[in-house]
């Protein structure tokens, strides 16, 4: 674990180090989820029924962009030999790069989502179940983002090449994310789309950090 620590403390140094790459994930969720409104009208009820599947595209697309730093500095500086070397678990330090990507571009939107929803018009009860699918999928969206990192580590083009390998994975997420702050706007509990995102994110955690690891072995060799 404390190898663990240590990683996750070093990669949210180098993340604090290059704000700049953290402000461009962060202003793309905020520019796109603050566009529609001005292209689709003023009318409340066009925009509370458009605002999930908006602010949870725009939440994922904002992730996938920050996917092909999560290994490629190791990978450019010997860090990630290193890595593959170490005594510990590599994926258990796999982990702590994903958590790492997460507090960095993923919980800030977690964070921004409610203020995002107010553009939309949506209720109070619909903004609180939005901020807990978030907090409930994103984490499933890095997980999965990095086996799309590892596998494209080092090849030319690889933004597109994670877009096509991650967005069917990431599916059945968009899918119950924004069918949770729907299930609230009609009146409707959404507990059974709040319990899909968790189990999505507990089995993405289980199977994604040995996929991830194989494919960085696969990748540097």
């Amino acid at each position: 674990m404390r190898a663990v620590v240590t990683l996750l403390r070093r990669d949210l140094l180098l993340a604090f180090r290059r704000r700049s790459d953290v402000a461009t994930t962060l202003f793309f969720f905020l520019i796109v989820a603050s566009l529609f409104p001005l292209g689709v009208g003023p009318e409340p009820a066009v925009l509370s029924r458009i605002a999930p599947g908006v602010l949870w595209v725009a939440a994922l697309l904002a992730g996938m962009l920050s996917l092909t730093r999560m290994f490629a500095s190791d990978f450019s500086d010997g860090s990630l030999e290193q890595m593959l070397i170490a005594p510990q678990p590599l994926p258990m330090l796999v982990i702590a790069k994903v958590l790492a990507h997460w507090i960095v571009c993923g919980l800030p939107v977690v964070l921004l989502a409610p203020m995002i929803g107010l553009q939309y018009a949506l209720p109070n009860d619909a903004l609180l179940v939005l901020v807990l699918s978030l907090l409930l999928g994103t984490p499933a969206l890095s997980l999965i983002g990095a086996i799309g990192a590892a596998l494209t580590l080092g090849v030319r083009g690889s933004g597109l090449l994670i877009a096509l390998l991650v967005l069917p994975l990431y599916i059945p997420v968009l899918i119950f994310g924004a069918g949770a702050v729907a299930a609230s706007q009609h009146g409707v509990s959404a507990e059974a789309h709040l319990s899909l995102l968790a189990a999505f994110s507990l089995l993405s955690l289980v199977l994604a950090p040995f996929a991830t690891a194989a494919a960085l072995r696969i990748s540097v060799e």
